[in-house]
């Protein structure tokens, strides 16, 4: 039985100015989502358009949260940090900011990608020791904030589950942990977007295995939650000229801003094998927490998109991947 809690990132309902997070709020209370991981640059849009500080902007989510039955579940993302060429205690000064948004929103976790910047250092001790770091000062007051550390499928350093993984043993702090991401697995080792079949030689090999791997030696107390995402397959495929395409960015997070539809949305592209991930880390490994739905679609981004669409798009997804993984719960 799959018995997870389903949330939402806040730039999943919509991403033009008019699509402000607290209708986003609401409108995901409405269709049934538990969760919402709000964006940090929506909190900033809602603060401004209120004229509220970024921390009285937050209560202010909080607030809005709880008349509408939902909970933020995370504040995202706070990007290049680890390893960072830049002083740390600056760095930390920064995080202290984001732990406190997130305190006051009374989010349990803030979302850390992994570096995927090339001005930072490899160092793995300089690495954890800036991680531990930041943990520390998550957890130095209440209530603490958990640290959902995500493996980037173009990081510099951590870019699998298992590197990430193995980042989370070495920092050793019980407020650190995983967020597993779909779009990062399958860009990393299945989906190729230079190729024309939009898939490596050895994917499904390379895919059951990692899985296998996974299922058998990542501790499920170390998942702290889990987002699921689709991705467009590039026809014809991505090329220096396509229009999307910006020298020096790593072309998944390229196709990352761009073509990331809600799973099975076949419809728009989608062609990623979410069940086969959803069915390992839900099912198999029996992770109960947080399902969180994460998708980054240019559609989205027009003033005529609709907050309701995206919502419903996302319950239609989920019903989808329930309905591949544990056929029984095929309907929500």
């Amino acid at each position: 039985m799959v018995s997870n809690k389903l949330a939402i990132g806040s730039l999943s309902l919509g991403q033009h100015p008019s699509h402000s997070l607290d209708l986003k709020i609401s409108t995901a209370a409405q269709y049934g989502y538990e969760g919402i991981e709000v964006v940090f640059s929506d909190l900033e849009a809602y603060s401004k358009s209120q004229k509220l500080t970024m921390l009285d902007g937050a209560e202010r989510i909080k607030e809005i949260c709880d008349q509408a039955g939902i909970k933020a579940i995370s504040l995202a993302a706070f990007e290049n940090f680890e390893g960072y060429n830049s002083a740390l205690k600056e760095r930390l000064q920064v995080a202290n900011q984001w732990i406190e948004i997130a305190r006051r929103l009374q989010a349990p976790y803030l979302q850390v990608p992994s570096q995927y910047s090339k001005d930072s250092t490899s160092d793995q001790k300089v690495i954890i020791s800036e991680l531990q770091r930041l943990a520390d000062l998550a957890s130095s007051k209440q209530p603490v904030v958990s640290i959902a550390y995500e493996a980037l499928s173009w990081g510099v350093n951590c870019s699998t589950w298992e590197s990430s993984l193995e980042v989370v043993e070495a920092v050793n702090r019980p407020n650190f942990g995983l967020c597993l991401d779909t779009f990062h697995v399958v860009t990393k080792l299945w989906a190729d977007p230079f190729a024309k079949s939009g898939m490596y030689p050895n994917a499904d090999k390379d895919l059951h295995d990692t899985l296998e791997h996974f299922v058998k030696e990542c501790p499920l107390g170390r998942i702290f939650y889990v987002q699921l995402s689709d991705g467009e397959r590039f026809d014809p495929p991505f090329s220096k000229s396509h229009p999307w395409y910006l020298e020096g960015e790593a072309p998944q997070f390229t196709w990352s801003k761009y073509a990331r539809p809600f799973p099975y949305e076949t419809d728009l592209g989608g062609y990623m094998p979410v069940s086969e991930i959803a069915r390992a880390w839900i099912v198999e490994k029996g992770f109960k927490g947080w399902v969180s739905l994460e998708t980054f679609d240019r559609r989205m981004r027009d003033k005529d998109f609709k907050v309701e669409t995206a919502a419903k798009r996302g319950l239609e997804s989920w019903r989808k991947v329930k309905g591949k993984i544990c056929p029984r719960e095929s309907k929500i």
